[in-house]
């Protein structure tokens, strides 16, 4: 948000704006006081300015949830997640139910924990795969279709939303990888969402796998949609079916997510300057190379080595990190989604 003339986020109300200040200031986040700030000043600009009921109710709701959602995931923050998609009306007998605790038991295995939305089918497999205590339950309030399984009822890491946007919002947020197995509407509305988010960069780079149990075809079906009408037609660039990965072992799936991160760390933003973050130095061979394969991505220069910069260092950003840095077009994710993938194949360990 930009505010004209440089003027200072304040209310028309000098007392207020005394009061706010005097709030934030007892904030125990001291490098988040002025964000503090903002946030008080935003909720009585919106006495001021509002008297909707129901628009106050819906902010209220939304605030409470995701502060409730931080709270909980805070403790797990260090330890990376698999957000788990698919039906809720899939039965235990079901090869999709079998597959998708195989996949978790397989996870947990790798050191991941599971996030599921907590309801039956591919959400309790997912639940009762990882176990309990590697298991986060995101469960909606529904009508019918989403009471939580037995595998994370009444745990401490299950969290229910009212809304689907801030429940969404925390599964994307809170995870560093995403599954999808076969499932109806609000399978392929997360499934869209997270493809969204990365082809336009508003998450950052993660692996995003389509499973099901061999023999099946609901996610070739899906992808001959895509293909013919997404791809073909020019609504999406052919690169953009990087983004994702098809596979029908539990085994595989867990491994390509895994190996997503054996060498690739993070990513960040820093001025015009994207930084990828790295578990090992890569060496000039490999930078080298990069350079020949994917120089379509860069709008000028080169990709290079580079310790932190300096917004990085200012807020203590995993210095001890190697780092790439280069001046990505910020369009070709499944091109950058690519590149990641073969730093993490070549590089030595």
């Amino acid at each position: 948000m930009s505010f004209k003339n440089n003027q200072p986020y304040q209310v028309n109300d000098d007392r207020a704006n005394e009061l706010i200040e005097e709030l934030a200031q007892r904030s125990n986040a001291p490098g988040c006081k002025e964000l503090v700030r903002q946030i008080l000043t935003t909720v009585v600009k919106l006495s001021q300015e509002y008297n909707d009921l129901g628009e106050f109710k819906l902010i209220n709701v939304a605030l409470k949830e995701l502060r409730h959602a931080f709270r909980i995931f805070l403790p797990y923050r260090e330890v990376r997640k698999v957000a788990v998609f698919g039906s809720a009306r899939i039965p235990r007998s079901d090869p999709c139910y079998q597959i998708t605790r195989d996949l978790c038991d397989h996870l947990v295995d790798k050191g991941f924990m599971v996030i599921s939305g907590a309801g039956g089918g591919i959400m309790a497999a997912a639940n009762e795969g990882a176990g309990r205590e590697k298991s986060f339950g995101v469960n909606i309030k529904l009508p019918f279709e989403q009471k939580p399984n037995s595998f994370i009822d009444g745990d401490s890491k299950l969290i229910e939303f009212k809304y689907f946007f801030t429940r969404k919002l925390i599964f994307i947020k809170e995870s560093s990888a995403t599954v999808l197995l076969p499932g109806g509407f609000g399978t392929l509305d997360e499934g869209f969402e997270n493809l969204t988010l990365f082809q336009t960069g508003k998450c950052l780079p993660r692996p995003i796998v389509l499973l099901e149990p061999p023999g099946g075809t609901y996610w070739k079906h899906w992808m001959e949609f895509i293909k013919e009408a997404l791809v073909r037609q020019g609504f999406i660039s052919p690169q953009d079916m990087h983004l994702l990965h098809l596979t029908h072992s539990p085994e595989e799936a867990a491994e390509m997510i895994d190996t997503f991160y054996r060498i690739y760390h993070s990513l960040r933003y820093v001025g015009n300057l994207t930084v990828l973050r790295f578990l090992r130095t890569i060496p000039q061979e490999i930078i080298d190379r990069l350079n020949r394969e994917f120089k379509d991505i860069l709008t000028d220069g080169e990709i290079r080595s580079s310790g932190p910069l300096g917004d990085e260092i200012r807020k203590n950003e995993c210095l001890a990190l190697p780092r790439l840095v280069m001046n990505f077009d910020k369009r070709n994710f499944g091109r950058l989604n690519e590149l990641i993938m073969t730093i993490n194949r070549i590089t030595p360990l």
